[in-house]
């Protein structure tokens, strides 16, 4: 296994937050070669395309959850997005979405536990490339929504392969059923075509006004 395919799978299968915090900490200086350039990994800007017919807004204030190394923020930027902030994890990959100049703000936070910001805060939330294997599951959505200001959109991947291992399905449905989002869209797309991965882009409107 080549370099590339080796760290990959070792964040697929990290089994602890220090472990997938080491394996990007590694990866940082060539995720997006990697990544991008050699593996096809489009998910990030189908995902963009997706948001910006939900939210035609360019002053809206977005936040990308998993940002990594800024290639959502990157893309929405150069869409005439701007009030753009980012949250991660890897200390590592914050480093070089900084590099990327793209938001205004970025921190650092665990989507597993609270998150640092009020209510009803963003008028929409991105994260591609975190709900998969071997990172965050889809209890995060409760997070999710709580920092989405009424009427405002959550637009997400899910890796295929984690799709059916986590149970999303049932989890979204129950969160509708219980008042907190109402879906608008879903899409099957590539996620990695190396690898011939595919992922659902989701797109939930937040309940309220």
């Amino acid at each position: 296994m080549d370099r590339r395919k080796a760290i990959h799978q070792r964040v697929l299968n990290a089994t602890s937050k220090q472990e997938l915090e080491n394996a990007y900490g590694e990866w940082a200086d060539r995720y997006d070669q990697d990544l991008v350039d050699d593996m096809g990994y489009v998910a990030p800007i189908m995902t963009c395309r997706i948001l910006q017919g939900h939210v035609p807004d360019r002053q809206a204030r977005i936040l990308d959850v998993g940002c990594g190394t800024g290639l959502v923020g990157e893309s929405l930027q150069q869409q005439g997005y701007r009030k753009l902030e980012g949250l991660d994890y890897s200390g590592k990959m914050l480093e070089k979405a900084r590099e990327k100049n793209a938001y205004e703000v970025l921190s650092r936070g665990d989507l597993t536990a609270s998150l640092a910001f009020p209510d009803d805060t963003f008028d929409a939330i991105v994260s591609v490339g975190t709900f998969t294997c071997g990172h965050v599951g889809p209890a995060a959505f409760i997070e999710l929504t709580r920092i989405t200001r009424p009427g405002g959109y959550i637009c997400f991947t899910v890796r295929d392969q984690a799709w059916e291992e986590d149970d999303y399905g049932s989890v979204m449905a129950k969160l509708e059923q219980q008042g907190r989002w109402k879906l608008i869209e879903e899409k099957i797309t590539d996620y990695i075509r190396e690898e011939g991965s595919s992922c659902r882009i989701c797109v939930y409107r937040k309940s309220g006004k």
